[in-house]
């Protein structure tokens, strides 16, 4: 384990327009840049031709980077194959619903194509045999941001009807599985099984995209089984995780799952870009840590993040300072940019780095220079820090699925919108979370509190365990949606919400597009459009749960929107419609009073804090100011240092934080 933070930034030799490695290295030095990552774009580079194999850019880089006192991470470069390649095998190139792919982008294979793992194979053996005499690489990173690329050709069909024959066994059960006899698509034998890209079947499409997820399992853990030939003890294999992307990351990933595909690497690694200038806010930077974190229960590291970015992201001085220290305190082991330098040419001409297009230090190079230093006479202090969340949200690629498949009204408001709403508005409230998984139920006792964000689709077992975790003493809240269909994307003939109609203490059985519905309560001090209820509601009739908040409309007064039940020893709320952020916010305040959580920090909403405990056992606190505007607010935290300044602070003191500052505070041992 490192005793100091990571800092460093992607950087390619081979794009540069002139020679000035020797440059570079010694800026990066004089950064506190301590750290590269090299090699994952190239493949054409390392091998411009079948069978002939280059890696003088690959030893330039190592080489000078090792003589500057610089560590490596190197890439395996299979995100992005060579001309010769796709000229040779056409069939590499990933068939999709939308048909056959063409020769030009990156990420357009088909990652389970026998030609392509042969020669995938043959340049990470050629690449690793090159780079494993340094003694500066630290790690691997297996490909880049890996998804399955909407994969659907032939190759890939074959391989999907062998895993139905795999998890069925015969078509009939495959048949009454998917609700096969709708519209006359029941399957007569396994080779008249159709193209999933092409169903009108919801349970047959969802088995499809879990399939495509586990390709991506496959691959990366393929990829993992042939570096681990070449690494040393001290070497760690990573990858670069990616969110849904909105023109910056947003929500969990559609296309993987993480906690599986996260068994091949030895430390989860992510790519977070966020908005910037007026629109910084720090979620898309604690909602991405939080989920990389929750990978392996431990650090992580951030592989690829903005300096200067795309043209609406060039940051504010210190938003550079405030986001490196914001990803720190969630607990990464460092920050990368990407990349050092602007590229000259080609689709990502503006996605701009450390160094603008002239390559000579600047505004953004001089902020970097500011958090080098700091990291390194701070990093023993701040790397590994620990996070202790006492509350979870559960997050389901299946779910996620399910909006997809049937979608809510309009179409516009999708699985990660009820994440990130649910997410937010505990961000809002310095609650911070672990994210959890499908695969985790043995982990929900370990949380006073646990969100589940519009659970869709769920098997029996998923279920049971929070009907389980509630029954033992837990706090559940869940939304909308929740315990709709099986794992199969069947909806029962039973009572909604499937299976927790006891531990909800109510029931349901019609649900409407809200049009001028608000919501009555007992909450004061809302607004009246803080109360108006958005995008969806469910007529809950409660049987044993209180009710919170009922629907004030002429006719569907009758029914209850919010609900909590005592079951067991724990309570159980449920949010049947979405409502304002400030309306979810006053709710989520109720049940964190009741649930023990609700604190002093919980009381400073004028800046965002978030915690951990360090190696050496002190309680860090990070103070963060995502605004424009100076902050004043009380030091809520035990009497300790202020670490990037080193001066002594006193729990009740005033604290002014600059706009968009930072303060880190430890306390006394």
């Amino acid at each position: 384990m490192r005793e100091s933070l990571l800092y460093g930034a992607a950087y390619y030799d081979e794009y540069m327009p002139c020679n000035r490695i020797q440059t570079d290295m010694q800026l990066m030095k004089e950064a506190g840049i301590n750290v590269i990552r090299i090699a994952e774009s190239t493949w054409a580079t390392e091998e411009p031709q079948e069978g002939v194999f280059d890696f003088s850019h690959v030893r330039r880089a190592l080489e000078a980077a090792r003589d500057a006192g610089i560590s490596v991470i190197v890439g395996t470069p299979t995100y992005a194959i060579p001309p010769w390649l796709a000229a040779k095998h056409p069939e590499v190139l990933a068939i999709t619903e939308h048909g056959p792919g063409k020769y030009g982008r990156r990420q357009n294979m088909d990652i389970t194509s026998p030609a392509y793992r042969f020669y995938a194979e043959r340049i990470i053996r050629r690449l690793m045999e090159c780079v494993q005499e340094y003694p500066n690489v630290i790690g691997v990173q297996l490909d880049n941001e890996t998804k399955h690329y909407n994969t659907a050709g032939p190759n890939v069909h074959r391989q999907f009807v062998w895993h139905l024959r795999e998890r069925f066994g015969t078509v009939e059960a495959m048949n009454e599985a998917f609700g096969f006899n709708y519209w006359s698509n029941r399957v007569d034998c396994w080779e008249n099984v159709p193209d999933p890209t092409g169903t009108i079947n919801g349970s047959f499409a969802g088995a499809f995209e879990i399939f495509r997820r586990g390709l991506v399992d496959e691959f990366l853990a393929w990829q993992s089984e042939i570096v681990r030939e070449y690494l040393r003890e001290d070497q760690f294999i990573t990858h670069n995780f990616d969110y849904e992307w909105r023109n910056f990351s947003f929500g969990i990933q559609p296309d993987v799952n993480h906690k599986s595909a996260a068994r091949a690497i030895t430390l989860a690694g992510c790519d977070i870009y966020h908005p910037t200038q007026d629109r910084l806010t720090g979620k898309e930077i604690a909602f991405g840590g939080d989920v990389c974190r929750s990978l392996k229960q431990d650090n992580y590291l951030v592989l690829e993040t903005q300096a200067q970015g795309h043209v609406n992201w060039t940051p504010y001085d210190g938003q550079l300072r405030l986001q490196a220290f914001s990803h720190v305190a969630s607990g990464a082991l460092g920050v990368m940019y990407w990349h050092w330098h602007s590229i000259h040419n080609a689709v990502e001409t503006y996605w701009k780095g450390i160094l603008s297009h002239d390559l000579l230090p600047n505004a953004a190079y001089r902020e970097v220079c500011t958090i080098g230093r700091d990291f390194k006479r701070l990093g023993p202090q701040l790397a590994g820090l620990k996070k202790e969340n006492r509350v979870a949200i559960l997050t389901s690629n299946e779910a996620l699925d399910g909006l997809r498949l049937f979608p809510l009204p309009g179409g516009k408001v999708g699985y990660n919108d009820i994440v990130r709403w649910l997410y937010d508005a505990l961000y809002d409230l310095n609650v911070e979370c672990d994210i959890l998984f499908p695969e985790d139920g043995e982990r929900f006792a370990g949380y006073a509190m646990l969100v589940v964000p519009a659970l869709y689709s769920a098997p029996d077992s998923l279920l049971d365990s929070l009907n389980e975790y509630v029954r033992n003493g837990g706090q559940l809240l869940a939304t909308f949606k929740t315990g709709f269909a099986d794992e199969t994307m069947t909806v029962g003939a039973q009572a909604q919400p499937r299976r927790m109609t006891a531990c909800f203490g109510m029931t349901y059985d019609q649900f409407t597009e809200p049009r001028e519905v608000y919501l009555e309560d007992d909450f004061g001090h809302l607004e009246e459009g803080e109360r108006q209820v958005k995008l969806w509601m469910e007529f809950l009739r409660p049987d044993t749960a209180e009710v919170l908040a009922r629907y004030r409309h002429p006719a569907w007064g009758k029914y209850a929107a919010v609900t909590a039940n005592r079951y067991g020893k724990g309570k159980a709320v449920y949010i049947g419609c979405q409502t304002s952020p400030a309306y979810l916010k006053r709710l989520l305040e109720r049940q964190l009073k009741e649930a023990g959580l609700w604190t002093e920090t919980q009381e400073a909403p004028a800046v965002t804090i978030r915690s951990g405990v360090n190696r050496q056992g002190r309680r860090l606190h990070f103070y963060l100011n995502y605004s424009g505007d100076e902050k004043r607010t009380a030091y809520l935290h035990g009497n300790g240092t202020e670490l990037l300044s080193g001066r002594s602070v006193c729990r009740g003191e005033k604290l002014a934080l600059e706009p968009w500052g930072v303060g880190i505070y430890a306390e006394d041992a």
